[in-house]
């Protein structure tokens, strides 16, 4: 297996059943190394300089009805709550004295956010505070509402693919939503000049190594700037209820065979990891990951957005508390950094 983790350091396309077998990995020794070999590509693009993202969850209310998440049209029980502009405004303040300089808006499929409201709302914040990034995560959007949120002033665009089968997308999704559309959106995305991440989860309901695998031959194609890879974490109310969590170790391993796939990306160590292993963040970086983002939500809302069970915003995940991630991450050798954080080739 080292002779495949170095054919794919060295930059080597790999084949759907090599890369299998290398997300199916069980050898700690073996392991190591993937981290070694990623933790070294990492560094010698990135050093050992973490970027932090200001994450404002917008609104719960979300048109979709995705089998597996808590904000599901169709879940009665969520508690469904939307930020007004002000409020917005009010968090990108916070978070740039506390020293962010990216802001995500994340949210589910809300209606009210209409292409005139977001556009509205980007030029707002790029003309408080023109020397921060914006990143946008509302979903899928037809091509003209993406070009203007782009002209108004957006840098980048997050939407994971979730999972790159078509056959698998539509287990996870309702008949309405289509793997073909998502993959319409991210390459529109591309073409209007976003900062572009994509994603999956670990652990889906009927998800196999192939499938995963073919995320990854997925991710080589579309060559975005982020990549947000987390496990899958049931929701109480959703039709996923009863199936269990995805591996925090399968999740480390797709980080690492990430790095190596796409040396410049940028890799959250994500929420749901945290969710799953108390250290995840520390692992997640550790594998090769070289972002995080905090919660700049308002408190009172945090625990409202419920993609999934036991969701952590608090502690470690919250912006309140970035002193102690910075002391968390240079315990680890690595460093939070007061920057933008763009992509390699959009910087150069």
């Amino acid at each position: 297996m080292k002779n495949l983790i170095d054919s794919l350091a060295a930059g080597r396309r790999l084949s759907a059943a090599e890369l299998a077998a290398l997300i199916e990995l069980e050898d700690p020794a073996q392991l190591d190394y993937l981290q070694a070999r990623a933790v070294e590509k990492r560094q010698a693009v990135f050093g050992t300089d973490v970027y932090i993202r200001g994450l404002i969850e917008l609104s719960s209310y979300c048109r979709n009805d995705c089998y597996y998440c808590g904000l599901r049209r169709s879940n009665a029980q969520a508690e469904r709550y939307r930020l007004l502009p002000e409020q917005i405004l009010a968090c990108c303040q916070k978070g740039y004295q506390l020293g962010f300089r990216t802001f995500v808006l994340q949210g589910g499929e809300d209606t009210w956010f209409t292409e005139e409201r977001v556009a509205e709302l980007i030029s707002r914040i790029k003309a408080d505070w023109p020397d921060c990034a914006l990143t946008l995560s509302l979903g899928e959007r037809p091509r003209k509402i993406y070009a203007a949120w782009r002209k108004a002033g957006a840098d980048r665009y997050l939407l994971r693919h979730e999972t790159a089968d078509a056959r698998h997308y539509g287990i996870l999704h309702p008949p309405e939503l289509s793997f073909a559309n998502r993959r319409r959106c991210l390459y529109d995305l591309k073409e209007l000049g976003f900062q572009v991440g994509a994603g999956m989860m670990v652990g889906a309901p009927f998800q196999s190594s192939r499938h995963l695998a073919q995320d990854l031959l997925f991710l080589q194609e579309l060559q975005p700037q982020m990549v947000g890879i987390g496990p899958f974490i049931p929701h109480h109310n959703t039709p996923f209820a009863r199936y269990k969590a995805g591996s925090s170790r399968t999740t480390l391993t797709l980080l690492s065979l990430t790095r190596l796939l796409l040396p410049e990306s940028l890799l959250p160590a994500t929420t749901a990891l945290s969710t799953v292993d108390d250290r995840g963040r520390e692992l997640g970086i550790l594998a090769g990951a070289n972002v995080v983002m905090p919660n700049l939500s308002p408190p009172d809302t945090r625990k409202k957005y419920l993609l999934y069970d036991n969701k952590a915003s608090f502690g470690l995940e919250a912006a309140e508390e970035i002193a102690l991630l910075k002391e968390r991450v240079q315990a680890i050798g690595y460093q939070v950094v007061v920057s933008r954080g763009d992509a390699p080739k959009i910087r150069r």
